[in-house]
Protein backbone atom coordinates (compact mmCIF):
# COMPACT_ATOMS: atom_id res chain seq x y z
CA UNK A 1 0.00 0.00 0.00
CA UNK A 2 1.43 3.55 -1.18
CA UNK A 3 2.91 5.32 1.85
CA UNK A 4 0.48 8.59 0.93
CA UNK A 5 -2.60 6.66 1.91
CA UNK A 6 -4.26 7.20 5.49
CA UNK A 7 -4.37 4.16 7.62
CA UNK A 8 -6.49 2.80 9.16
CA UNK A 9 -9.14 3.05 5.84
CA UNK A 10 -11.08 5.92 5.93
CA UNK A 11 -15.11 5.07 5.93
CA UNK A 12 -17.13 4.37 2.25
CA UNK A 13 -18.53 7.34 0.43
CA UNK A 14 -21.47 7.24 -1.81
CA UNK A 15 -21.37 4.35 -4.96
CA UNK A 16 -18.42 2.65 -3.19
CA UNK A 17 -15.41 5.53 -2.92
CA UNK A 18 -13.46 6.00 -0.52
CA UNK A 19 -12.36 9.15 1.02
CA UNK A 20 -8.30 9.11 0.98
CA UNK A 21 -5.92 12.47 1.28
CA UNK A 22 -1.80 12.76 0.99
CA UNK A 23 -0.17 12.46 3.95
CA UNK A 24 0.87 15.85 4.54
CA UNK A 25 4.87 16.07 3.31
CA UNK A 26 4.60 13.46 0.98
CA UNK A 27 4.70 16.07 -1.83
CA UNK A 28 2.45 13.69 -4.10
CA UNK A 29 -1.46 14.50 -4.83
CA UNK A 30 -4.09 12.64 -5.66
CA UNK A 31 -7.05 13.01 -8.57
CA UNK A 32 -9.69 12.02 -6.24
CA UNK A 33 -12.17 10.79 -9.18
CA UNK A 34 -16.30 9.50 -7.95
CA UNK A 35 -16.45 6.12 -9.71
CA UNK A 36 -19.03 5.18 -12.53
CA UNK A 37 -21.08 3.13 -10.16
CA UNK A 38 -22.35 6.29 -8.48
CA UNK A 39 -23.12 8.42 -11.89
CA UNK A 40 -24.94 5.04 -12.69
CA UNK A 41 -26.34 4.66 -9.62
CA UNK A 42 -27.98 8.15 -9.85
CA UNK A 43 -29.26 7.43 -13.25
CA UNK A 44 -31.22 4.44 -11.45
CA UNK A 45 -32.79 6.05 -8.49
CA UNK A 46 -34.55 8.72 -10.83
CA UNK A 47 -35.74 5.90 -13.51
CA UNK A 48 -38.99 7.97 -15.01
CA UNK A 49 -36.98 10.87 -15.63
CA UNK A 50 -34.19 9.33 -17.34
CA UNK A 51 -36.58 7.15 -19.43
CA UNK A 52 -38.48 9.69 -20.56
CA UNK A 53 -35.24 12.25 -21.20
CA UNK A 54 -33.60 9.04 -23.15
CA UNK A 55 -36.80 8.42 -25.12
CA UNK A 56 -36.89 12.19 -26.09
CA UNK A 57 -33.58 12.24 -27.76
CA UNK A 58 -33.82 8.23 -28.83
CA UNK A 59 -36.36 10.26 -30.82
CA UNK A 60 -33.79 12.28 -32.36
CA UNK A 61 -31.71 10.02 -33.38
CA UNK A 62 -34.13 7.85 -35.07
CA UNK A 63 -35.30 10.71 -37.28
CA UNK A 64 -31.58 11.17 -37.70
CA UNK A 65 -30.50 7.80 -38.68
CA UNK A 66 -33.90 6.95 -41.07
CA UNK A 67 -33.10 10.25 -43.01
CA UNK A 68 -29.36 9.36 -43.52
CA UNK A 69 -30.81 5.52 -44.13
CA UNK A 70 -33.57 6.28 -46.42
CA UNK A 71 -30.55 9.04 -48.39
CA UNK A 72 -28.40 5.66 -48.40
CA UNK A 73 -31.09 3.24 -49.86
CA UNK A 74 -31.73 5.55 -52.54
CA UNK A 75 -27.73 6.19 -53.56
CA UNK A 76 -27.30 2.86 -53.62
CA UNK A 77 -30.16 1.78 -55.76
CA UNK A 78 -29.27 3.82 -58.26
CA UNK A 79 -25.68 3.55 -57.93
CA UNK A 80 -25.83 -0.61 -58.01
CA UNK A 81 -28.05 -0.10 -61.39
CA UNK A 82 -25.23 0.83 -63.70
CA UNK A 83 -21.84 -1.30 -64.20
CA UNK A 84 -18.49 0.18 -64.54
CA UNK A 85 -18.13 -2.21 -67.48
CA UNK A 86 -20.32 -0.44 -69.76
CA UNK A 87 -20.74 2.55 -71.23
CA UNK A 88 -23.69 4.98 -71.82
CA UNK A 89 -24.15 7.24 -74.98
CA UNK A 90 -26.97 10.25 -74.48
CA UNK A 91 -27.55 13.08 -76.41
CA UNK A 92 -24.88 16.17 -75.20
CA UNK A 93 -26.44 17.92 -72.64
CA UNK A 94 -29.08 15.46 -71.20
CA UNK A 95 -28.69 14.59 -68.10
CA UNK A 96 -31.92 11.61 -68.45
CA UNK A 97 -32.42 8.90 -71.30
CA UNK A 98 -36.05 10.48 -71.47
CA UNK A 99 -34.65 14.09 -72.91
CA UNK A 100 -32.36 12.06 -74.63
CA UNK A 101 -32.38 11.81 -78.10
CA UNK A 102 -30.11 9.56 -80.97
CA UNK A 103 -31.03 8.95 -84.53
CA UNK A 104 -30.49 6.10 -86.14
CA UNK A 105 -27.67 7.63 -88.18
CA UNK A 106 -25.55 8.28 -85.34
CA UNK A 107 -26.20 4.58 -83.56
CA UNK A 108 -25.11 3.04 -86.39
CA UNK A 109 -22.02 5.16 -86.34
CA UNK A 110 -21.35 4.33 -82.71
CA UNK A 111 -22.15 0.41 -83.03
CA UNK A 112 -19.58 0.35 -85.73
CA UNK A 113 -16.82 1.30 -83.33
CA UNK A 114 -14.22 -1.66 -82.14
CA UNK A 115 -13.94 -0.65 -78.64
CA UNK A 116 -17.06 -2.72 -78.10
CA UNK A 117 -16.80 -6.17 -76.20
CA UNK A 118 -18.19 -9.14 -77.74
CA UNK A 119 -19.92 -12.63 -76.10
CA UNK A 120 -18.77 -16.20 -77.71
CA UNK A 121 -20.86 -16.08 -80.31
CA UNK A 122 -19.57 -12.85 -81.98
CA UNK A 123 -22.01 -10.86 -81.26
CA UNK A 124 -21.61 -7.20 -79.76
CA UNK A 125 -22.25 -6.66 -76.80
CA UNK A 126 -24.26 -3.38 -77.40
CA UNK A 127 -28.11 -2.42 -76.81
CA UNK A 128 -29.74 0.76 -78.88
CA UNK A 129 -32.36 1.73 -76.40
CA UNK A 130 -35.76 3.45 -76.07
CA UNK A 131 -37.10 4.80 -72.60
CA UNK A 132 -40.03 6.63 -72.31
CA UNK A 133 -42.95 7.22 -69.41
CA UNK A 134 -46.71 5.86 -68.40
CA UNK A 135 -49.39 6.30 -66.34
CA UNK A 136 -50.42 3.47 -64.61
CA UNK A 137 -52.69 2.88 -61.68
CA UNK A 138 -51.25 1.90 -58.14
CA UNK A 139 -52.54 -1.35 -56.80
CA UNK A 140 -54.08 0.04 -53.43
CA UNK A 141 -54.90 3.54 -53.68
CA UNK A 142 -55.49 2.92 -57.17
CA UNK A 143 -53.61 6.45 -58.01
CA UNK A 144 -51.29 6.69 -60.91
CA UNK A 145 -47.92 6.89 -61.44
CA UNK A 146 -45.54 7.40 -63.58
CA UNK A 147 -43.70 4.62 -64.83
CA UNK A 148 -40.33 3.72 -66.91
CA UNK A 149 -40.65 1.58 -69.95
CA UNK A 150 -37.65 0.58 -71.61
CA UNK A 151 -36.89 -0.83 -74.66
CA UNK A 152 -33.93 -2.68 -75.29
CA UNK A 153 -32.07 -4.79 -78.06
CA UNK A 154 -31.50 -8.87 -78.21
CA UNK A 155 -28.37 -8.43 -75.99
CA UNK A 156 -29.93 -5.96 -73.26
CA UNK A 157 -30.70 -8.32 -70.80
CA UNK A 158 -27.31 -10.32 -70.93
CA UNK A 159 -25.70 -5.82 -70.55
CA UNK A 160 -27.11 -6.40 -66.98
CA UNK A 161 -26.25 -9.68 -65.36
CA UNK A 162 -28.04 -8.28 -62.05
CA UNK A 163 -30.95 -9.29 -63.56
CA UNK A 164 -32.92 -12.39 -63.81
CA UNK A 165 -36.04 -13.44 -65.02
CA UNK A 166 -37.94 -14.97 -61.51
CA UNK A 167 -41.52 -15.80 -63.20
CA UNK A 168 -42.39 -16.58 -66.75
CA UNK A 169 -40.45 -15.99 -69.59
CA UNK A 170 -38.69 -13.63 -71.67
CA UNK A 171 -40.60 -11.70 -74.11
CA UNK A 172 -39.76 -12.60 -78.09
CA UNK A 173 -38.26 -10.49 -80.40
CA UNK A 174 -40.65 -9.03 -82.49
CA UNK A 175 -44.01 -10.00 -80.59
CA UNK A 176 -45.80 -7.35 -78.45
CA UNK A 177 -45.16 -9.21 -74.95
CA UNK A 178 -43.22 -7.04 -71.80
CA UNK A 179 -41.39 -8.00 -68.88
CA UNK A 180 -41.59 -6.17 -65.43
CA UNK A 181 -39.74 -5.80 -62.64
CA UNK A 182 -40.80 -7.60 -59.79
CA UNK A 183 -41.43 -4.11 -57.33
CA UNK A 184 -44.08 -3.00 -60.55
CA UNK A 185 -45.83 -6.34 -60.28
CA UNK A 186 -45.60 -5.52 -56.46
CA UNK A 187 -47.15 -1.91 -56.62
CA UNK A 188 -49.27 -1.81 -59.95
CA UNK A 189 -52.42 -3.19 -60.75
CA UNK A 190 -52.97 -5.79 -63.34
CA UNK A 191 -49.39 -6.47 -63.51
CA UNK A 192 -49.12 -10.51 -63.43
CA UNK A 193 -47.98 -12.71 -65.13
CA UNK A 194 -51.07 -13.27 -68.28
CA UNK A 195 -52.38 -9.42 -67.91
CA UNK A 196 -52.04 -6.99 -70.57
CA UNK A 197 -51.02 -3.20 -70.65
CA UNK A 198 -52.12 -0.37 -72.78
CA UNK A 199 -48.79 0.69 -74.13
CA UNK A 200 -48.85 3.21 -76.69
CA UNK A 201 -51.12 2.18 -79.69
CA UNK A 202 -51.50 -1.04 -78.76
CA UNK A 203 -51.74 -3.92 -75.56
CA UNK A 204 -48.99 -5.65 -74.73
CA UNK A 205 -49.21 -8.91 -72.90
CA UNK A 206 -46.89 -9.39 -69.70
CA UNK A 207 -44.84 -12.76 -70.18
CA UNK A 208 -42.29 -12.45 -67.15
CA UNK A 209 -41.35 -10.92 -63.79
CA UNK A 210 -37.55 -10.12 -63.03
CA UNK A 211 -35.72 -9.33 -60.05
CA UNK A 212 -32.66 -7.03 -60.49
CA UNK A 213 -31.73 -6.74 -56.79
CA UNK A 214 -31.80 -3.55 -55.01
CA UNK A 215 -31.67 -1.83 -58.33
CA UNK A 216 -33.99 0.86 -60.38
CA UNK A 217 -34.39 -1.52 -63.00
CA UNK A 218 -36.61 -3.71 -61.04
CA UNK A 219 -39.00 -0.39 -61.27
CA UNK A 220 -39.14 -0.92 -65.19
CA UNK A 221 -40.82 -2.39 -67.46
CA UNK A 222 -39.12 -3.76 -70.57
CA UNK A 223 -40.00 -5.21 -73.72
CA UNK A 224 -38.56 -5.15 -77.31
CA UNK A 225 -37.20 -2.05 -78.70
CA UNK A 226 -38.44 -2.16 -82.39
CA UNK A 227 -42.14 -2.83 -80.81
CA UNK A 228 -41.85 0.10 -78.76
CA UNK A 229 -41.09 2.55 -80.93
CA UNK A 230 -43.50 1.69 -83.46
CA UNK A 231 -46.18 2.05 -80.47
CA UNK A 232 -44.94 5.25 -79.52
CA UNK A 233 -44.30 6.57 -82.54
CA UNK A 234 -40.72 7.31 -82.24
CA UNK A 235 -38.03 6.91 -84.66
CA UNK A 236 -34.68 7.97 -82.26
CA UNK A 237 -33.42 5.94 -80.08
CA UNK A 238 -32.96 7.02 -76.42
CA UNK A 239 -29.65 6.00 -75.53
CA UNK A 240 -26.98 3.23 -76.23
CA UNK A 241 -25.44 1.08 -73.79
CA UNK A 242 -22.08 -1.02 -74.57
CA UNK A 243 -19.87 -3.04 -72.64
CA UNK A 244 -16.00 -2.28 -73.21
CA UNK A 245 -13.97 -4.62 -74.85
CA UNK A 246 -11.29 -3.09 -72.22
CA UNK A 247 -12.50 -1.03 -69.13
CA UNK A 248 -9.40 0.77 -68.75
CA UNK A 249 -9.46 2.18 -72.42
CA UNK A 250 -13.10 4.40 -70.88
CA UNK A 251 -11.20 7.98 -71.31
CA UNK A 252 -9.78 6.67 -75.10
CA UNK A 253 -13.47 6.01 -76.15
CA UNK A 254 -14.85 9.01 -74.74
CA UNK A 255 -12.44 11.60 -76.38
CA UNK A 256 -12.91 9.33 -79.89
CA UNK A 257 -16.83 9.27 -79.55
CA UNK A 258 -17.32 13.05 -78.35
CA UNK A 259 -15.07 14.11 -80.73
CA UNK A 260 -16.34 13.23 -83.46
CA UNK A 261 -18.00 15.88 -85.63
CA UNK A 262 -21.28 13.75 -87.12
CA UNK A 263 -21.85 12.92 -83.09
CA UNK A 264 -23.59 15.65 -81.04
CA UNK A 265 -23.32 12.96 -77.99
CA UNK A 266 -21.76 12.74 -75.01
CA UNK A 267 -20.07 9.41 -73.28
CA UNK A 268 -20.58 8.09 -69.18
CA UNK A 269 -19.39 5.08 -67.60
CA UNK A 270 -23.21 3.53 -66.61
CA UNK A 271 -22.07 3.72 -62.94
CA UNK A 272 -21.34 7.57 -63.08
CA UNK A 273 -24.37 8.12 -64.90
CA UNK A 274 -26.59 6.76 -62.14
CA UNK A 275 -24.86 7.83 -59.30
CA UNK A 276 -25.41 11.41 -60.83
CA UNK A 277 -28.93 10.92 -61.30
CA UNK A 278 -29.24 10.22 -57.12
CA UNK A 279 -27.43 13.25 -56.34
CA UNK A 280 -30.43 16.10 -56.19
CA UNK A 281 -32.73 13.75 -54.19
CA UNK A 282 -30.23 12.29 -52.30
CA UNK A 283 -28.99 15.73 -51.23
CA UNK A 284 -32.77 17.01 -50.44
CA UNK A 285 -33.31 14.32 -48.40
CA UNK A 286 -30.12 14.78 -46.41
CA UNK A 287 -30.94 18.93 -45.92
CA UNK A 288 -34.37 18.02 -45.19
CA UNK A 289 -33.66 15.26 -42.72
CA UNK A 290 -31.12 17.28 -40.93
CA UNK A 291 -33.00 20.60 -40.37
CA UNK A 292 -35.55 18.72 -38.69
CA UNK A 293 -32.82 16.89 -36.61
CA UNK A 294 -31.09 19.74 -35.66
CA UNK A 295 -35.10 21.61 -34.78
CA UNK A 296 -35.85 18.34 -32.54
CA UNK A 297 -32.14 18.33 -31.47
CA UNK A 298 -33.03 21.24 -29.39
CA UNK A 299 -35.89 20.23 -27.71
CA UNK A 300 -34.02 17.30 -26.62
CA UNK A 301 -30.72 19.01 -25.46
CA UNK A 302 -33.27 21.62 -23.40
CA UNK A 303 -34.98 18.05 -21.67
CA UNK A 304 -32.00 16.85 -21.10
CA UNK A 305 -30.54 20.28 -19.59
CA UNK A 306 -33.79 20.45 -17.35
CA UNK A 307 -33.15 16.45 -16.16
CA UNK A 308 -29.53 17.25 -14.87
CA UNK A 309 -30.59 20.70 -13.22
CA UNK A 310 -33.09 18.88 -11.27
CA UNK A 311 -30.53 16.39 -10.35
CA UNK A 312 -27.98 19.44 -9.11
CA UNK A 313 -30.96 20.56 -7.06
CA UNK A 314 -32.06 17.45 -5.85
CA UNK A 315 -28.23 16.54 -4.56
CA UNK A 316 -26.81 19.67 -3.57
CA UNK A 317 -26.43 18.62 0.22
CA UNK A 318 -24.72 15.67 -1.17
CA UNK A 319 -22.51 17.73 -3.99
CA UNK A 320 -21.83 19.74 -0.61
CA UNK A 321 -20.92 16.49 1.18
CA UNK A 322 -18.42 15.45 -1.42
CA UNK A 323 -16.66 19.00 -2.21
CA UNK A 324 -15.82 19.29 2.17
CA UNK A 325 -14.44 15.55 1.68
CA UNK A 326 -11.92 16.74 -0.80
CA UNK A 327 -13.45 16.25 -4.11
CA UNK A 328 -11.83 18.68 -6.13
CA UNK A 329 -14.30 20.47 -8.55
CA UNK A 330 -12.96 18.89 -11.50
CA UNK A 331 -14.37 15.68 -10.40
CA UNK A 332 -17.93 17.12 -9.59
CA UNK A 333 -17.66 18.65 -12.65
CA UNK A 334 -16.81 15.06 -14.72
CA UNK A 335 -19.51 13.37 -12.92
CA UNK A 336 -22.35 15.10 -13.86
CA UNK A 337 -20.69 15.27 -17.13
CA UNK A 338 -20.53 11.58 -17.36
CA UNK A 339 -23.85 10.98 -16.20
CA UNK A 340 -25.51 13.24 -19.02
CA UNK A 341 -23.59 11.42 -21.80
CA UNK A 342 -24.53 8.25 -20.43
CA UNK A 343 -28.21 9.36 -20.79
CA UNK A 344 -27.45 10.62 -23.93
CA UNK A 345 -25.93 7.03 -25.44
CA UNK A 346 -28.64 5.24 -24.07
CA UNK A 347 -30.84 7.30 -25.59
CA UNK A 348 -28.70 6.98 -28.70
CA UNK A 349 -28.59 2.90 -28.74
CA UNK A 350 -32.47 2.80 -28.52
CA UNK A 351 -33.07 5.28 -31.24
CA UNK A 352 -30.59 3.65 -33.67
CA UNK A 353 -32.40 0.21 -32.76
CA UNK A 354 -35.88 1.63 -33.50
CA UNK A 355 -34.57 3.02 -36.68
CA UNK A 356 -32.83 -0.44 -37.69
CA UNK A 357 -35.84 -1.99 -38.00
CA UNK A 358 -36.96 0.34 -41.05
CA UNK A 359 -34.78 -1.88 -43.29
CA UNK A 360 -37.24 -4.02 -43.17
CA UNK A 361 -39.39 -1.69 -45.21
CA UNK A 362 -39.51 -0.77 -49.21
CA UNK A 363 -40.75 3.03 -49.65
CA UNK A 364 -41.95 4.32 -53.59
CA UNK A 365 -40.71 7.65 -54.56
CA UNK A 366 -40.24 10.12 -57.42
CA UNK A 367 -37.06 10.17 -58.85
CA UNK A 368 -36.99 13.87 -59.54
CA UNK A 369 -34.61 13.34 -62.60
CA UNK A 370 -37.29 11.02 -64.68
CA UNK A 371 -39.97 11.73 -62.71
CA UNK A 372 -40.86 7.84 -62.81
CA UNK A 373 -41.28 5.83 -59.73
CA UNK A 374 -38.35 4.13 -57.87
CA UNK A 375 -38.39 1.82 -54.78
CA UNK A 376 -35.65 1.18 -52.79
CA UNK A 377 -35.19 0.36 -49.11
CA UNK A 378 -33.86 1.94 -45.74
CA UNK A 379 -30.39 0.96 -45.66
CA UNK A 380 -28.32 1.59 -42.40
CA UNK A 381 -24.55 1.31 -42.60
CA UNK A 382 -21.69 1.30 -39.90
CA UNK A 383 -20.86 4.79 -40.63
CA UNK A 384 -24.65 5.64 -40.18
CA UNK A 385 -24.73 4.10 -37.15
CA UNK A 386 -21.33 6.11 -35.55
CA UNK A 387 -22.57 9.26 -36.65
CA UNK A 388 -25.79 8.63 -35.10
CA UNK A 389 -23.96 7.87 -31.76
CA UNK A 390 -21.65 10.88 -31.89
CA UNK A 391 -24.91 12.88 -32.45
CA UNK A 392 -26.50 11.62 -29.36
CA UNK A 393 -23.28 12.06 -27.36
CA UNK A 394 -23.43 15.76 -28.92
CA UNK A 395 -26.89 16.44 -27.57
CA UNK A 396 -25.84 15.22 -24.17
CA UNK A 397 -22.55 17.05 -24.23
CA UNK A 398 -24.32 20.84 -24.80
CA UNK A 399 -27.43 19.66 -22.60
CA UNK A 400 -25.29 18.82 -19.78
CA UNK A 401 -22.36 20.84 -19.63
CA UNK A 402 -24.01 24.26 -17.71
CA UNK A 403 -25.71 21.78 -15.29
CA UNK A 404 -22.51 20.50 -14.23
CA UNK A 405 -20.66 23.61 -14.34
CA UNK A 406 -23.41 24.98 -11.82
CA UNK A 407 -22.49 21.65 -9.43
CA UNK A 408 -19.06 22.10 -9.80
CA UNK A 409 -18.68 25.93 -9.05
CA UNK A 410 -21.14 25.30 -5.94
CA UNK A 411 -20.35 26.84 -2.78
CA UNK A 412 -19.34 24.21 0.03
CA UNK A 413 -21.26 26.33 2.98
CA UNK A 414 -24.21 27.09 1.04
CA UNK A 415 -24.50 23.62 -0.26
CA UNK A 416 -24.16 22.21 3.06
CA UNK A 417 -26.70 24.70 4.77
CA UNK A 418 -29.05 23.65 2.09
CA UNK A 419 -28.99 20.37 3.96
Amino acid sequence: MPSWWVSPPPPFLPGGARQYRPRKGSGKSVSMRLPSSYILRNLWTRKLTTLLTALGMALVVFVFATVLMLSKGLEQTLVATGSADNVIVIRHSAETEIQSVIDREQAAIIASLPDTAYDVAGIPLLSKELVVLMVLPKKDQGKPSNVTVRGISDTGLTLRPQVRLTQGEMFRPGAREIIVGNKIAQNFANAGIGKKFRLGLGEWTITGIFDAGKTGFSSEIWGDVNQLMQAFRRNDYSSIIFKLADPSAFKQTEEKIENDQRLTVEVKRESRFYAEQSEMMSRFLKILGLSLSAIFSIGAMIGAMITMYASVANRTAEIGTLRAIGFPRSSILQAFLWESLALSLLGGIVGLGIASFMQLLTVSTMNWQTFSELAFTFTLTPTIAWQALLFSLLMGLVGGFLPAIRAARMNIVDALRAA
